[in-house]
């Protein structure tokens, strides 16, 4: 077998974990900071699946900044051999919800189906002080076999 098809493993599951004020100057970083994470997995998570962690992290860090009202938030994300998990954790109670997608560009409603639609399973889990917004992301593109 050639080095190029022997299988590769992932020795360890890397996590980030970091928190952000909750203000929209948040998400550039949290987004350059997953794709950084993202970057240095091996194996390497396919360029597909990296481009939907990027999406899912900014779009519930953006969820957070809008709308859960609270001075900081939590990004976590954990890599395992065939999935990325997105956690962001915030201190609004209120849970997710679709919303009518305003089509003029100015009042969102976008983000939280295009999750639920990108990541293979999503939860949300009630805290004692708000809530975390939990997103798995498959490693392979939905065009791999």
């Amino acid at each position: 077998m050639s080095t190029a098809e022997a299988p590769r493993t992932m020795t360890a599951s890397p996590v980030l974990e970091l928190q952000l004020d909750c203000r929209s100057e948040a998400v550039g970083p949290a987004r350059r900071l997953a794709a950084t994470f993202l970057e240095q997995m091996e194996p390497a998570t396919e360029k597909e699946a990296r481009e939907a962690v990027i999406l899912v992290v900014s779009e519930l860090v953006t969820n957070a900044v809008r709308h859960a009202g609270g001075k900081t938030c939590t990004l976590r994300l954990r890599a395992g051999p065939e999935s990325v998990v997105v956690d962001v954790g915030d201190s609004s109670p209120v849970l997710p919800r679709p919303r009518t997608p305003d089509v003029t560009g100015e009042g969102g409603g976008f983000g939280w189906s295009m999750v639920c639609r990108i990541a293979s399973a999503v939860e949300i889990t009630k805290e004692p002080a708000g809530k975390t917004v939990t997103a798995v992301i498959p490693r392979r593109g939905r065009g791999s076999a």
